[in-house]
Formats: structure tokens, C-alpha cells, sequence
């Protein structure tokens, strides 16, 4: 299997070196077109197409595969960090707002998007000892699904199927777990409508209904690439959630804040985001 060979060849050789390799087949997979390109510029048009020109749309979704084929080549590398420790290219940023939380045993729901490196994000707090699962779509080709579990898992953050396992996501809340979510994408879970980059975006509510039903913190916490290829890991106050005893009106209200702090952190790193997922796909009223 070629993948394997690859994931081989990258765990071998310099970092720098497998990030540069990673960067030149992202470029090159952008320039060979396809259905991913034409969606991210269609994407980034429908976001930025009355703030950025296209040639600039076009550099940017161009350095998007670009920075997901580095990415992915950290990702691959994993188990080399767990086992020297992450603190070579991970900086934290505002871990005081996290670290009480996580001392507490009670876990914390941490909102993070497919942006930067998400991978690393959970890898490195179990590296401080801190007990997550991250709760994950199953990747379509089972073969890489396997590599992608088996790797969480071994680096000591745990897999949990979105959707498969309800009573797991329950079972992990009551031992003091904390959960990772990705809410940043069109799915086939239960979700309202709300807005992003001016279009109603059909998004997920199951962090907010959990943190609801609980008492649990929501928090948002996004690694992203810093220029020297490091990364920085930055985290947020918790979103302070209303409660009105309108539970649909509440329900949609703060799952819009769970999007406005997605909507600020890509509009700060715009490539570093997917915008090659079809985060419109579904339409209000259809």
C-alpha cells in the first residue's frame, strides 16, 4: 500500500524535509485540478469574493493544499513526537483559561475546526496527561480510517465514531473525559441552520446540547501553523451560553456562537482552513 510506505518514508526522514515534500504534492494536486479545487474556489469566492480579488482567491486555495500536505505530514508523524514530547513545535497560547478546567476532573468540550493541524491538538494534551476522545467522522476508505484510530489511540487520545456511539460520548463524560469536537463541517448529524460568512450553514448541536444538559465548558481551541512551521495552540474563554427556557430559540442562538468563533479564527488563517469540504451542502427548507 502505497500510503504506508509513505507514512514509512516520513516518520524517517527530517521533519523539514517531509514538510517540504508534503507542501510540493499539495501544490501539486491543486494544479491538477479536480473536483476539491473547483470547490475551495468556489468556496473562497462565495467567503471573500467582495474583499479579495481572484488572483488572490487563487493563491490562497492554492496554499490551502499546500499547507494540508504539510499538515498531513505532521500528522503522520505522531508517534515520533509522543515519544519525545510535542514541546519542540507546540506552543500554547492562554492555556490558563484550559488548565483549571482540566485539573478539575470534570473535562472540558473543546470546539476546534479542521484548521491548522487538529490532529496535533489532541496528541499533545494527552502528552500532559490530561484524559480526551475525540469524536470524529470515519474517514470513506476503511484502510486509512484504521491508520487514522489506531494512531490516535496509540499517541493516547481515543477515538470515538461520530454517530455510532451515543452511550460512549455519555460514558466518557461520566468518567471525567474531555471530548474533542469538529463542528466545522456539513454532516448527516442533527444540526440547525446559522450563519457563516454570510450563508446559512447547516452546523452541528451536539457540543452545545451536551454542554447544556451537563454543565459542562465549551471551549474553543485551535492549533494553527505560525511562518517557522511551529505550531501555536491557542485557546479561548469558554462561550457563555444563554438560556432563556426557549430551548429552540437558545439551542440556535448559541450554536451561532459556536460559529462566530469559527468564522474569526479562518478569517485570520484562511489557509489553513478546508475549504475544499462542501460546507453549504444542505439548504434551509430542503
Amino acid at each position: 500500500m502505497l500510503l504506508v510506505a509513505l507514512i514509512w518514508l516520513v516518520r524517517k526522514i527530517p521533519r523539514q524535509w517531509g514538510l517540504d515534500l508534503g507542501r510540493r504534492l499539495g501544490r501539486v494536486y491543486f494544479r491538477i485540478g479536480g473536483k476539491q479545487k473547483n470547490r475551495a474556489l468556489e468556496n473562497l469566492r462565495a467567503a471573500f469574493g467582495g474583499e479579495k480579488s481572484d488572483s488572490d482567491i487563487r493563491k490562497t486555495a492554492e496554499n490551502v493544499f499546500a499547507h494540508f500536505g504539510a499538515a498531513s505530514i505532521d500528522a503522520m508523524r505522531i508517534p515520533v513526537y509522543a515519544a519525545r514530547g510535542f514541546d519542540d513545535i507546540i506552543t500554547p497560547k492562554n492555556f490558563h483559561y484550559a488548565k483549571p478546567l482540566l485539573s478539575s476532573g470534570k473535562g472540558v468540550l473543546f470546539l476546534t475546526a479542521h484548521l491548522g493541524n487538529w490532529e496535533l491538538m489532541g496528541a499533545w494534551l494527552a502528552s500532559k496527561g490530561y484524559p480526551i476522545k475525540v469524536v470524529g467522522t470515519p474517514v470513506s476508505d476503511p484502510r486509512l480510517d484504521k491508520l487514522i484510530v489506531e494512531t490516535r489511540n496509540k499517541a493516547g487520545y481515543f477515538n470515538i465514531a461520530r454517530g455510532k456511539s451515543p452511550k460512549e460520548i455519555l460514558r466518557a463524560i461520566k468518567q471525567g473525559y474531555s471530548l474533542g469536537f469538529l463542528i466545522d463541517q456539513d454532516t448527516d448529524v442533527k444540526g440547525v441552520f446559522v450563519d457563516f460568512f454570510g450563508r446559512k450553514a447547516h452546523t452541528a448541536v451536539g457540543p452545545v446540547v451536551l454542554a447544556s444538559k451537563y454543565g459542562i465548558p465549551l471551549m474553543p481551541a485551535f492549533m494553527h501553523m505560525k511562518p517557522d512551521t511551529t505550531y501555536e495552540l491557542e485557546f479561548f474563554p469558554p462561550i457563555e451560553l444563554v438560556d432563556t427556557k426557549n430551548p429552540a430559540r437558545d439551542l440556535v442562538e448559541n450554536v451561532q456562537k459556536c460559529s462566530d468563533v469559527y468564522e474569526a479564527v479562518i478569517r485570520r488563517y484562511p489557509e489553513q482552513w478546508a475549504w475544499m469540504h462542501r460546507r453549504w451542502k444542505k439548504r434551509p427548507g430542503l
